[in-house]
């Protein structure tokens, strides 16, 4: 049975030498090499981060020469020792310490002065892994050198590197954005810039082509000062007079909305709310086209997170896994430190609800970094099997609830609170983060708000709330527990 049946709803290098590295605390930061050349390519190569035995690097890429519509990127690493892991934005291979790089189907084409940028995990034996000897397409890029320091938004972006020693800055503000800054994945958990697992807790909206009233000034700040949420959960549709019926609206939509939160400390969840068709695959070219757009506008922004698949269903965890590798590289090429939550088989049940479970993903994860896994439950509908599985997966995997509600399956019917208790203990217990659907006056039980409440425009009226929306409220303003130290 679906989760949800109902109706509407819801860096320029040429030839390099040896660099020193910026040692900062425990975190190691290698300088970006700089170069430019009068035919070929200029390249910016960036070490982002090291840890004991690994790397991560950007490699922003200018054509110099005439327009091509595919390319390769070659370079050489120092030694051997040196290995290119999991990329990004373009289709790597080694041989001995030499790499190449091809353009996938969506950046092969660069006319003259244009640029792209790719990147990739790697490991290394030898203190420098800087590589030289770089060409595009063939043709040596070369010139002089000049040095300057790497720039990053983030303590860490690659899966698992060692917590930075040095002291990162205080908060700016008190709110969940101030105090947390850019987040990562580390384990399985959701960091913040300290290096300390957190939680958010949240909302999301129901579609925005419905309820746009709804989401304004005065409605999100309710929802950060009354309510004092940490997320805003922004649900895009695709499809049901959503995305594909114009694209630039929507997405400026989309836009705004992030600011709006951004603008009152909070975290934005841009949600790419795909129901039907299931198979994300099926908007695969829609996806690329979005978060390219997206990524690229909000990169410089700590508070966004990227959910490329709301609800997949009657597809394949392997088809979701396709889709997620050539989703998550688009955004990577313009946000290489967003956290992206990639939904999970059987509408985001982790497979429950199509009769398999976690092992799926845990056997054949998504090949990509700084990742988590969507789950999703209705507590009248989702109950012990659901937990069980939830508290096992949980030791495994980097889970975010993007969506859950406290009635039925279908949005519907009695609201379930013992059940959503037990759900919200759980969550709580092994600090995973939530989105409530829906901040909303839908007339649905599962909105927070009567009907009518978004035309008055006024939200701090607690008689406002339906029952769900009074449950969900208090347990969001209980007291956050974000460690800085």
């Amino acid at each position: 049975m679906s989760l949800r049946t109902r109706l509407p709803r819801g860096r320029t290098l040429g030839v390099v030498g040896a660099v020193g590295a910026l040692v900062a605390g425990g975190l190691i930061l290698a300088p970006m090499v700089s170069a430019s050349a009068s035919a070929g390519c200029r390249v910016n190569y960036t070490i982002a981060n090291q840890w004991p035995g690994g790397f991560t690097a950007n490699v922003a890429i200018t054509n110099l020469g005439d327009p091509v519509t595919a390319w390769t990127l070659g370079f050489t690493f120092p030694d051997a020792g040196q290995k290119v892991g999991q990329g990004w934005s373009a289709t790597f291979s080694q041989s001995g310490s030499a790499v190449t790089a091809k353009s996938l189907d969506y950046n092969g084409s660069l006319a003259t002065g244009a640029s792209t940028s790719i990147g990739f995990n790697g490991t290394w034996t030898s203190a420098d892994p800087v590589p030289g000897a770089f060409t595009l397409n063939g043709v040596a890029c070369t010139g002089g050198v000049t040095t300057s320091p790497s720039p990053s938004k983030s303590a860490s972006s690659s899966p698992s590197p060692s917590p930075s020693t040095s002291t990162p800055p205080p908060p700016t503000t008190g709110t969940p954005l101030g105090i947390n800054g850019q987040l990562h994945v580390c384990g399985v958990n959701l960091c913040n810039q300290y290096n300390k697992a957190i939680q958010l807790r949240g909302m999301s909206t129901h579609g925005i082509q419905w309820f746009a009233s709804c989401y304004n000034g005065a409605s999100l700040d309710a929802l950060a000062n009354d309510w004092k949420a940490d997320l805003l959960r922004i649900a895009m549709y695709v499809q049901e007079q959503g995305y594909e019926t114009n694209p630039a609206a929507f997405t400026a939509q989309v836009n705004s909305y992030v600011d709006l939160a951004e603008a009152r400390g909070m975290y934005a969840i841009i949600d790419f709310h795909t129901l039907t068709p299931g198979d994300p695959n099926y908007n695969l070219d829609r996806a690329k086209t979005f978060f390219a757009s997206v990524a690229a506008r909000n990169a410089a922004k700590k508070n966004v997170i990227y959910e490329i698949a709301n609800e997949p269903n009657g597809v394949s965890w392997q088809g979701i896994k396709s889709y997620a590798e050539q989703v998550i590289p688009v955004i990577r090429a313009a946000d290489p430190d967003a956290v992206v939550i990639v939904g999970t088989r059987g509408w985001s049940s982790l497979g429950v609800s199509d009769g398999s479970s976690e092992t799926e993903i845990v056997n054949s994860p998504v090949n990509a970094t700084n990742i988590m896994y969507a789950f999703h439950f209705y507590a009248a509908s989702h109950k012990d099997n659901y937990r069980t599985t939830v508290a096992r997966a949980a030791k495994l995997l980097p889970l975010f609830v993007t969506e859950f509600g406290t009635v039925s399956a279908t949005g519907g019917g009695a609201t379930d609170l013992s059940s959503t208790g037990a759900w919200l203990d759980l969550l709580d217990q092994n600090k995973i983060s939530y989105a409530n659907w829906t901040y909303s006056d839908a007339n649905e039980s599962s909105a927070a708000f009567k009907p009518g409440t978004c035309a008055a425009g006024s939200y701090t009226n607690t008689a406002q709330l339906t029952e769900s929306g009074a449950y969900v409220r208090n347990r969001i303003r209980t007291a956050d527990n974000f460690p800085t130290s």
